[in-house]
């Protein structure tokens, strides 16, 4: 087989199966392990796979920059968002992570609700000016352009002062083995702080995201209080490894 056509077996194998283990196809193929290796690192160079140890995972479109990400599963985001919305209750107080689905459920948000949200995000502040019943704190720090948030040291300090009732969650990748994760490093450390001070946190995952990793852990499924998801139940299979594993899902 020459190595193109090994290349696209290897994706086609993360798109069917949503993995593929290095030692497994090399010994269904007659190849070494280093050959499969090389093929995932130059796939996962082109963006294409996510490495893991011993193997790879399907990449998450959801890593692409901002205004791409804005035109990705629109329907599948306002509905995810929609149900986040529902968990805001009047009087409390939420954190808002940055993203185009955190963008949405600011947008969901009843414009007579009165609350208080907490957001790292310039953008989600800006779509609460309406909200007048809405008291908006803007965390300040260093811009990560990707993401359209502020990480950093400036920003974490800032986040030791909060304490909130609810932190809706943004990733790029829900996976069962991989976790939750996102593309940089500075993000996800930022978004453990976010974590850390709220009693619960809620993870918003649109279908396009299940399956799916980036280089970065943000939090293990055992420190969040459920998943946010448009996906069906009863066809996902992340979804029911997730369920299986104990995790709490709730449809949007």
């Amino acid at each position: 087989m020459l190595v193109g056509e090994r290349r696209e077996l290897l994706l086609g194998r993360l798109a069917a199966d949503g993995k593929v283990l290095a030692k497994d196809v090399a010994a269904e193929l007659g190849v070494s392990e280093d050959s499969i290796r090389r093929d995932l690192r130059d796939l996962a160079a082109a963006g294409l796979c996510q490495r893991v140890y011993g193997g790879a995972l399907p990449v998450s479109p959801a890593v692409a920059d901002y205004a791409t990400r804005t035109a990705i599963a629109v329907d599948g985001k306002d509905r995810v968002a929609a149900a986040a919305a529902d968990l805001v209750r009047p009087g409390s107080t939420v954190i808002l992570d940055g993203g185009t689905t955190t963008l949405a459920v600011a947008k969901a948000l009843p414009h007579d609700l009165d609350a208080t949200v907490v957001t790292h995000s310039p953008t989600v502040a800006v779509a609460l000016l309406e909200h007048r019943g809405i008291e908006v704190f803007l965390l300040g720090g260093r811009l990560f352009r990707h993401s359209a948030v502020t990480c950093g040291a400036a920003a974490a300090e800032a986040a030791q002062a909060i304490s909130a009732d609810v932190f809706l969650l943004g990733v790029t990748g829900v996976h069962p083995e991989a976790g939750l994760t996102t593309g940089d490093a500075d993000e996800a450390a930022m978004k453990r702080t976010l974590a850390r001070r709220a009693a619960d946190t809620y993870v918003l995952a649109s279908a396009e995201k299940l399956g799916a990793a980036s280089r970065f852990a943000v939090l293990p499924f055992a420190d969040v209080a459920g998943v946010i998801t448009d996906a069906e139940d009863s066809t996902d299979s992340t979804v029911q490894e997730l369920a299986a594993q104990g995790v709490r899902i709730l449809r949007a």
